[in-house]
């Protein structure tokens, strides 16, 4: 299989860097096969994916990182992140806990699922129920790494039973939102939100299979961008380049 490198990059908008970018590529003999960019007019930033395949590019593939801080990134203001095909991300579920948590227990933990993260190499991870808050060292180890999945209910349902007070207020859509966690609970960069409509019809268990099965669904979807490398965090915001 052909070995590709995917870079994504923004920073503050400004005349010739698609153009610098793209002639770095080509001079060192690189076949581009992948391109998005957009522009954030209001906060005149610059955004932008590509692809290109390395089978006969001039740099090394070791060295094409501090090629590209070194000649582009100083020079516009980069914020730039290089990945290629042949490293897999490897991933982390943590699920529900299924007892209470003392805060003595939970440090204990917290030390033994990083010391198990750094041993395995994994560089993202995927909340599953886990209904435990993260820590703020966990989530600095791992920035725009931690993948999120709740109800679209929150934070006008919140408790235990969303489905039940969304079926009591007689909701007409219920939805799912997948983002990267930061220290504000459950409020940081989305990147993926769907929904389903209700009618009178449905009953409290039909909302909560239907609510799951979203969440499902756009879990995945979100997982997927991510190791796509298609989504770029920005502030409390993600683009998404498809």
């Amino acid at each position: 299989m052909m070995k590709i490198a995917k870079l994504l990059l923004h920073c503050p908008d400004k005349p010739g860097i698609l153009a610098e970018v793209t002639d770095f590529i080509t001079v060192n003999k690189g076949n581009i096969i992948y391109l998005d960019q957009y522009v954030d007019h209001v906060k005149n930033i610059f955004f932008m994916r590509i692809e290109w395949e390395l089978m006969d590019f001039l740099v090394p593939q070791e060295k094409i990182e501090d090629y590209f801080a070194t000649l582009y990134a100083q020079k516009y203001e980069m914020n730039f992140r290089l990945y290629f095909s042949d490293t897999k991300p490897r991933m982390a579920i943590f699920p529900f806990h299924l007892f209470p948590i003392t805060k003595e227990t939970k440090e204990e933990q917290e030390k033994k699922e990083m010391e198990l993260l750094a041993k395995h190499k994994i560089t993202f991870i995927v909340l599953a129920r886990y209904m435990q808050v993260i820590s703020e060292r966990m989530i600095n180890a791992y920035p725009n790494r931690i993948i999120n999945i709740h109800h679209s209910f929150l934070p006008a349902f919140v408790g235990a039973k969303p489905y039940h007070a969304a079926f009591e207020r007689g909701v007409k859509i219920i939805g799912a939102t997948s983002h990267y966690v930061t220290t504000e609970l459950d409020a940081g960069p989305i990147i993926e939100q769907d929904v389903v409509h209700i009618t009178h019809k449905d009953t409290v268990q039909d909302l909560v299979n239907k609510g799951k099965d979203l969440e499902k669904i756009v879990l995945s979807r979100a997982v997927q961008k991510h190791i796509e490398r298609k989504v770029l965090a920005y502030k409390n915001k993600t683009v998404i380049l498809n």
